[in-house]
């Protein structure tokens, strides 16, 4: 980004208080960035921020009041160079034909709609920043189907498409779209996808080495500091054993 800037870059991670948003707070504190972290959860919000010197904001992405309140706190302190949308989440892994359609729509609530909005509320803060990013965390599941994934492929890939389509339309202007799109990460995915069924969320991961939250946050991190002409478009990110979303080389390394 800009060397003429006089401050630390400031960020807004969203699904901060967990998994690869918390994971991502620290790298950012730690490379030297004004964090906003933000989420649902206060009291791991609160603790991340005590640990990190990051800022907590505590905010639903899935309320319009609360994503309202976020943006007009980022423009009365300060302003804004990024954005890190890394909320969402699946729900079930039911065949279509047994689908629970609260779920689904839980899922592009959270996945899609969310993400749009703080994108929205956001870009103006972005823009007058004079070189801003929107980062947008999807997931293999936006790039291919599987059985059972439905819901979450369908979300996924629209949040894509919302990542794609901005990156067209803002062209010409200093703003940068990214998408990263990672693998099987041994978070507590899987635990909330199973509805904290803590034996099916672990057979996820068994037999390889899934990536850690440490792994994106890395990536992100790394598709952020890039210079200001360079755009990651897209960055895909698998264990080395998930050759793709249905093959997995459970081996046991």
């Amino acid at each position: 980004m800009s060397t003429a800037l006089s401050r630390p870059r400031r960020v807004v991670v969203t699904g901060a208080s967990s998994g690869i948003g918390a994971a991502t707070v620290r790298r950012l504190r730690a490379d030297g960035w004004d964090v906003l972290a933000t989420a649902r959860r206060a009291e791991l919000l609160d603790e991340l921020a005590q640990e990190t010197g990051a800022q907590a904001f505590v905010a639903d992405v899935t309320v319009d009041e609360d994503v309202a309140r976020l943006a007009a706190h980022v423009e009365a302190t300060g302003g804004l160079d990024a954005l890190v949308n890394n909320a969402g989440g699946a729900f079930g892994l039911d065949p279509v034909e047994r689908a629970d359609i609260d779920q689904w729509r839980r899922m592009y609530e959270l996945n899609v709609l969310g993400t749009l909005r703080v994108t929205q509320a956001l870009l103006p803060a972005l823009r007058a920043s004079g070189e801003g990013d929107v980062l947008v965390l999807t997931s293999t599941a936006a790039h291919g189907p599987y059985e059972g994934g439905a819901g979450y492929t369908g979300a996924k890939h629209a949040e894509r498409m919302l990542a794609t389509t901005l990156r067209w339309e803002l062209a010409g202007e200093p703003l940068r779209v990214i998408e990263i799109a990672p693998g099987a990460v041994a978070t507590d995915f899987s635990l909330v996808r199973f509805d904290g069924d803590a034996e099916r969320a672990a057979a996820v991961y068994e037999g390889y080495q899934p990536l850690v939250a440490d792994d994106v946050a890395d990536t992100i991190a790394w598709a952020l500091s890039r210079p200001p002409h360079v755009n990651i478009d897209l960055l895909v990110v698998r264990p080395r054993a998930q050759a793709s979303n249905t093959k997995t080389a459970r081996t046991g390394v």
